[in-house]
């Protein structure tokens, strides 16, 4: 229901009786079911019938950030290879088979997941369900195939990063913020291990984290849930347990004592840029409530027009042309705040930078008003409904939560507990993690020639940061 017809349905209601006890905690509608089949493959159905399609997604609990040293990429590289044929579907007939079923797919790799997903009509699902199990365990790849599918992700990276400035520069700020951690390390891969991967890097890979226990099947759309579980015993139920205990082996971050500045110039660069990474807790590395704050101190601070990066850059200061940010929440082990800010005519980097600091200090020490916490939590409320309208929305919002460890509950609970959050929950998390040390700022700039410089600017001593 539309938070409007809430809202409207609340004000028809007959006010309740008078009462010293505390209110009933209000309890989701169920819309997932989940089944753990005996092989230990998660399967979770979300029934939704509003049209004859379904969406099916398989979750490998595997990403770049898994990698072995020295084989960068070959999370991404595998994805691409999936595609490549198993016995029963020889060549590259998977993606062609959906199309001529009137479905489309594709598959993404980011530094926690794999995932690949099919969208087609209800009784085309049995079909895709048995063509994915097929290739979870019955990958075949020649010599031609990985040879073939190296350039093609040399080339994406070529594309993507080489000849783009802004992405180069956020590589290296990535790099510089974590200095220990994977997620430093980009998900295509450094150029020079992408060039040594080879059949044996891939299959290696393959074998080891591709199993019905280390995946998420997910499936949305228009079935019935018992239906689905015969489907996935008849497919997936077939591929036995992998044996092993597979294991994510990720050295940690250390204690940062100073923040860090990359600077980039570039003559393919066209405004000037700054942008400010800071590391935080996700969703699913978080404690009891720090997420959902963290989420909406994102919100009021570098949402459109109306967050404080934006009012204070653009509006007051007129230090930027263009000024917002995000909050990264879906990693495994932590996630991260960012601002950005687009230069006019006659802005510096330095006084973008300055200005960028001044919000950030504004809100560590002073918070955020009641206002723009409930302006930011009904906003973050009234998306969480509109993306329930998609199936393949619903799909990609469980299947991100579950991957990354958390539970159904944990995914349909989120409104409520966002809802519990108050302006000194937001400030708390300002100040524990909008924290110099742990942070590092990107300047790019136009120019000449192409330059790179990166600069540390230790903590002052004794600085309180309580």
């Amino acid at each position: 229901m539309p938070v409007a017809a809430i809202a409207a349905e609340a004000r028809k209601a007959p006010a309740p009786a008078a009462s010293t006890e505390q209110p009933a905690k209000e309890r989701p509608a169920k819309k997932a079911f989940e089944f753990i089949l005996e092989n230990g493959l998660d399967l979770v159905v979300i029934p939704d019938h509003r049209a004859p399609v379904v969406t099916q997604m398989v979750w490998y609990k595997v990403g770049a950030a898994d990698e072995p040293p020295g084989v960068s990429g070959i999370a991404h590289f595998l994805e691409h290879l999936m595609f490549k044929g198993t016995e029963k579907l020889p060549g590259s007939q998977f993606s062609k088979i959906v199309a001529l079923k009137g479905g489309d797919d594709n598959a993404f790799t980011n530094q926690d997941v794999t995932a690949y997903f099919q969208r087609v009509a209800k009784d085309r699902l049995a079909s895709v369900m048995e063509m994915e199990a097929d290739r979870m365990v019955n990958l075949r790849l020649s010599e031609t195939d990985v040879k073939t599918e190296r350039d093609v992700i040399l080339e994406e990276r070529r594309s993507r990063v080489d000849n783009d400035p802004a992405s180069l520069l956020q590589e290296q700020m990535m790099a510089a913020l974590y200095r220990n951690h994977p997620y430093g390390i980009p998900v295509i891969g450094w150029e020079h291990e992408m060039r040594q991967l080879d059949r044996e890097d891939a299959l290696s890979f393959y074998r080891r984290f591709y199993a019905p226990e280390n995946a998420i099947l997910i499936v949305a759309g228009d079935v019935e849930p018992d239906d689905v579980l015969a489907l996935a015993e008849e497919t997936f139920g077939k591929i036995p347990r992998h044996g092993k205990t597979i294991e994510r082996e990720r050295p940690a971050e250390p204690k940062h004592d100073a923040s860090v500045t990359v600077t980039l110039e570039d003559p393919r660069a066209g405004r000037t840029t700054v942008q400010r990474f800071y590391i935080t807790p996700s969703y699913a590395s978080a404690k009891p409530g720090e997420a959902e704050a963290l989420d909406l101190l994102g919100r009021v601070m570098a949402h459109g027009t109306t967050g404080r990066i934006y009012k204070h850059l653009v509006m007051e200061e007129k230090a930027a042309a263009s000024a917002g940010g995000w909050y990264s929440d879906s990693g495994l082990d932590s996630g991260r705040i960012g601002f950005y800010a687009i230069a006019g005519e006659k802005n510096t980097p330095e006084q973008m930078e300055a200005a960028i600091d001044a919000v950030v200090e504004d809100v560590r020490d002073n918070g955020v008003t009641q206002k723009e916490l409930d302006r930011a939590r009904t906003g973050l409320l009234a998306e969480h409904v509109y993306s329930s309208d998609s199936i393949s929305r619903l799909a990609r919002q469980y299947g991100w939560r579950l991957a990354a460890g958390m539970s159904v509950e944990d995914v349909e609970d989120w409104p409520n507990r966002l809802k519990a959050v108050t302006v000194d929950d937001v400030r708390k998390v300002a100040r524990d993690y909008l924290v110099d040390e742990n942070s590092v700022t990107g300047i790019l700039e136009p120019a000449p020639e192409h330059t790179s410089r990166v600069e540390e600017k230790p903590a002052p001593a004794g600085k309180d940061k309580s």
